[in-house]
């Protein structure tokens, strides 16, 4: 193994985790299990409740390097803060609640090895739920949605149509990325949660390729405390946070000169992202703040019976659209 490792390059893995413990213990596992052993697992703790460190302890794995922020900084500068403390020649993200298969690694790296032009490489994967049990029907969906099962295998050379219009990258997930290409602090705290699409904006505009393996070597886990699976008020404010993130990405790649062709797609999406945070707002009760937003996509939107609607509802007296809102929860 130690002759094997002498060929291999670094391979840093990070892990930010806060307050998901049994799920981190997992995730770490399966870094710890990689066929591919010439890595270092950072995990950084954004200050959870209770210290991570004895999880960390009880691997007994002289690979991993553990770091607890002394007060919560947010989950992007949690984030960011892994990757500046990554020491490999590549980079690869993994959620605290989320897993890899074990040759997840072994049949990423080679070829970035092989090919210097390429900046990322990354798979397919599985969802699974709370239990780690896979969901084949969500698997399939989520393939399929992010035009995975009709994207061709190998290396794509211009890759803005499916890292920025498909979305078929799961940069946070199930991705492998060169590192030093990208200075980490180029990615500016308004991209919040969004931060692994303009993370994939930065790659798709760095002049390298990237590679496609078609196989499902990543888990990524559905469950109650995803932005996704939220309810009442917290819904709103993960919606608000999320389209707040949209508005910025959106606009800055509409504004990229190199992506002019896409631009009507991003000035759609940046308009629907004003539509969302006004909902979003309408309910958290701050109506003037919506309506700006709202008024905005409505003017710029061909007609938009989402946009229309939360616009009508932002003038109706807030207990009688409450009972709207209330209808439309997953507007």
């Amino acid at each position: 193994m130690l002759q094997q490792n002498v060929k291999q390059p670094l391979v840093s893995v990070v892990i930010p985790t806060y307050n998901r413990p049994d799920y981190l213990k997992q995730a770490i596992a399966s870094a710890v299990k990689q066929t591919y052993q010439h890595l270092e697992i950072i995990v950084s703790d954004n200050c959870s409740d209770e210290s991570p460190q004895g999880i960390i302890e009880s691997f007994a794995d002289s690979r991993i390097r553990f770091w607890r922020h002394p007060e919560n900084v947010g989950m992007l500068s949690n984030q960011m803060n892994a990757f500046k403390m990554a020491q490999g020649k590549y980079v690869a993200s993994l959620h605290d609640d989320d897993m890899w298969h074990e040759d997840f690694l072994v049949k990423l790296v080679p070829t970035l090895e092989a090919h210097s032009n390429v900046i990322l490489a990354f798979s397919d994967q599985y969802i699974i739920d709370s239990d780690s049990n896979i969901n084949h029907l969500g698997t399939e969906a989520n393939t399929r949605g992010f035009k995975r099962d009709i994207l061709a295998p190998g290396i794509h050379t211009f890759f803005a149509q499916i890292g920025l219009i498909d979305k078929s990258i799961p940069t946070a997930a199930a991705c492998v990325i060169r590192n030093g290409v990208i200075d980490w602090d180029s990615i500016p705290q308004e991209v919040g949660g969004m931060w692994d699409l303009y993370l994939t904006y930065l790659c798709c505009i760095s002049g390298y390729g990237a590679y496609y393996y078609p196989e499902r070597l990543t888990y990524y886990r559905a469950h109650e405390l995803t932005d996704t699976m939220l309810s009442g008020s917290r819904n709103a404010n993960a919606k608000i946070r999320k389209a707040q993130s949209e508005i910025f990405c959106y606009k800055a790649f509409m504004e990229d000169g190199r992506l002019q062709e896409f631009h009507e797609y991003f000035q759609a999406k940046w308009l629907e992202s004003h539509t969302t945070l006004g909902i979003g707002l309408l309910r958290n009760h701050q109506t003037k703040i919506a309506r700006p937003y709202l008024f905005q996509a409505f003017k710029r939107q061909k007609l938009n019976p989402r946009t229309l609607a939360a616009l009508i509802l932002s003038f109706i007296p807030q207990p009688l659209a409450n009972q709207f809102l209330t209808v439309s929860r997953t507007t």
